[in-house]
């Protein structure tokens, strides 16, 4: 059994994920972080899920039992625990958060001292510790050996500066009118704050958190909600956030939602012209079009291509040492200022580009055309390898054949296969989509 996926381990709250499921992986986690540790701090965060308190709970209790201090902080988003991890100089931090699915599911991320999401050998050895019962019993305290825990409210500050910090000291928000959607989420109390202190004028909706509203018809996943807020009150500019606030989707003047890979785009070039664009390279997925990529070579930019997850992008951008890279998903890294995906980052950068551009949002978020793109997700049963799937190389090599590129994959966090065609010939990709989907309908009895 696998434990970790894509981001961290998600699942069915009190089924997939229940008590006893974090408590034991708290203690698993516990035992291996302190190979490391300087402080015996561990930061934990959440958003806004009703589950998030037994599970929360439940992650004390099995980080206390192995000794370690807890600092618990309550609902804030996902980049804010990877920040004050690193900045109260803890020696790892845990978010509690299933980001964009609905309130039924929860999950578990965990990041280093220095606020990195875990690579893949760090996930195998706490996994390999959860399974080691021995261990786990054996490593137990007792007496003062059993750490301890506490709850601060006043960290927000902490990351409302970090933000404020990363937009230009030389602008304002005054005479800006932006519609935040927080999806009932972790960002509900932070995103006003931030950009009403920059001075814009700000109406905000889906703010009122119950622990089973999150992401329920609105934020990330839901931007037609937004674009019609934006529309109704005539704003300069829209930002939904998922529910964790790891993840943007922007909606201009006009009400229309603007792709990630063009947001991406716009921004590569914001940066290059004024000297940020280290090595002048952008990190992106195999997810993003190839318009995309034609567009940041017309402009002196390379594309580097990533597995799917804001992690693996994360490792590319060290590997190539580019300072900017993300996920047309809305997931976008500025890595000078944070170690994830940071939908409020994102946020700031955006304004400021159009600040400086002196044009309107619909204009500078709109650099070039996207090639005809097509994606199909199917439930599946179960994930059988695709390689063992007879007729598929075939049926792949053919697409390929025909001018389109392909990409078919399992979903890392869902029962779900994700099949992305894209080319230059719309009627050859909607051909090929359909004869796939009757193909594994039939081949994986969907």
């Amino acid at each position: 059994m696998r434990l970790f996926g894509t981001d961290g381990v998600r699942g069915l709250a009190g089924k997939d994920l229940d008590a006893f499921m974090a408590m034991k992986l708290a203690m698993a986690a516990g035992v291996y972080f302190r190979k490391y540790a300087k402080t015996n701090k561990i930061l934990v965060g959440k958003d806004t899920r009703r589950s998030g308190y037994m599970i929360e709970n439940a992650l004390v209790s099995g980080l206390t039992s192995v000794g370690y201090n807890v600092i618990q902080i309550g609902p804030m988003p996902t980049p804010a625990i990877a920040f004050l991890t690193e900045d109260m100089r803890c020696d790892a931090g845990i978010m509690i958060s299933a980001s964009h699915n609905p309130y039924e599911d929860n999950g578990i991320k965990f990041f280093d001292a220095h606020g990195d999401k875990l690579n893949e050998a760090d996930e195998a050895a706490i996994e390999k510790n959860y399974f080691d019962t021995d261990l786990l019993i054996a490593e137990r305290k007792t007496g003062r050996g059993i750490g301890s825990s506490k709850r601060i409210d006043d960290v927000i500050g902490r990351y409302i500066v970090h933000l404020k910090n990363s937009f230009p000291t030389d602008m304002t928000l005054n005479n800006i009118r932006i519609v935040l959607d927080t999806a009932n989420g972790a960002a509900y109390k932070v995103a006003p704050t931030v950009f009403e202190e920059l001075g814009a004028d700000v109406i905000v909706i889906n703010n009122h958190p119950n622990g089973y509203n999150i992401n329920d018809n609105c934020g990330a996943m839901h931007p037609e909600v937004l674009s019609e807020k934006v529309r109704e009150y005539r704003a300069d500019i829209g930002f939904a956030f998922d529910g964790d606030a790891d993840r943007l989707v922007v909606v201009d003047e006009k009400g229309q939602q603007v792709d990630g890979d063009k947001l991406i785009g716009a921004l590569a070039l914001f940066m290059k012209e004024q000297g940020r664009l280290k090595n002048d390279c952008v990190v992106a997925t195999v997810m993003s079009n190839q318009g995309f990529e034609d567009f940041l070579k017309k402009h002196g930019i390379s594309l580097v291509r990533s597995n799917v997850g804001d992690k693996y992008v994360l490792e590319e951008m060290r590997k190539h040492h580019c300072v900017l890279g993300g996920e047309q998903s809305g997931h976008v890294i500025f890595s000078e200022y944070a170690k994830t995906g940071d939908g409020l980052v994102t946020a700031l950068q955006t304004i400021a580009l159009i600040l400086r551009s002196g044009k309107k949002a619909s204009e500078v978020l709109n650099p070039f055309e996207l090639y005809p793109q097509h994606l199909l997700n199917l439930k599946v049963a179960e994930k059988k390898p695709l390689e063992s799937i007879e007729g598929l190389a075939e049926k792949e090599a053919a697409i390929k054949a025909d001018g389109i590129r392909s990409l078919i994959r399992y979903s890392g966090t869902e029962n779900k296969l994700r099949i992305l065609l894209e080319g230059k010939n719309s009627k050859k990709i909607k051909k090929w989509v359909a004869e796939l989907e009757t193909f594994f309908k039939k081949t994986l009895n969907t």
